[in-house]
């Protein structure tokens, strides 16, 4: 489904979870790793296509996420030619995108990479929010820079009460120390489209970080 510029409606996923980590999902036999997304099917809404490819993708149903936000307007980009088949060029252009901010409400054991018989990722992680530009995809780093950029401002703040004990306990401590040594304290204590050939358009291509491995699909 295109529109009258040749854009095909699609809606993209950013899944928070309690640490504003997002979602990363590995594609299918490849190391290329992006968020869910997919196209908005005939009569859809945006928010019931994101519903169904959150399910599709990674096996949460609403019960399990909360809305925070979504952008505004369409955030457009264009494929190159030569990644687009044949028989599409000439009137397929690209994806616009509603991308949507959602935060996990339930537990990580709810994600299910095989909620369906045609699963998209074969491993995920939890990501810092700011993916590096540069490992996107060079004609979809202005969407990914506009959607991340626009719904940042709703990320919900999280506290670390925890860190924060520990610190006024070593704070505490060290005074103390410093005062029985006869010194004065110190008080110095923060991206499948059909039309597309030959390359994964929706893929990022992030690389494994040391020390870090990602969810398996399973055996």
């Amino acid at each position: 489904m295109l529109d009258r510029e040749g854009f095909r409606p699609n809606v993209g996923i950013i899944l928070l979870n309690s640490r504003n980590q997002v979602f990363w999902g590995k594609r299918l036999r490849t190391h290329s790793w992006q968020f869910p997304q997919g196209g908005i099917k005939y009569g859809e809404s945006p928010e019931q296509a994101m519903f169904r490819e959150l399910h599709e993708e990674v096996g949460l149903r609403p019960e399990h996420v909360r809305i925070l936000a979504r952008t505004r307007d369409w955030l457009r980009y264009e494929v190159p030619e030569h990644f687009i088949r044949r028989d599409a060029r000439g009137h397929y252009r690209g994806q616009k995108q509603i991308w949507f901010l959602l935060r996990l409400v339930g537990r990580d054991s709810d994600l299910d990479l095989r909620a369906t018989d045609h699963p998209e990722f074969d491993a995920w992680r939890w990501n810092e929010y700011w993916v590096p530009l540069d490992l996107v995809i060079e004609f979809k780093r202005d969407v990914y820079q506009m959607a991340l950029s626009e719904l940042a401002r709703f990320l919900p703040r999280v506290n670390h009460p925890n860190r924060f004990l520990r610190g006024g306990m070593r704070t505490r401590f060290q005074d103390t120390s410093s005062a029985a040594e006869g010194e004065a304290p110190d008080d110095q204590s923060e991206a499948s489209d059909p039309a597309v050939q030959g390359l994964d358009t929706q893929a990022l291509d992030l690389p494994e970080a040391p020390g870090i491995e990602g969810r398996k699909l399973g055996p």
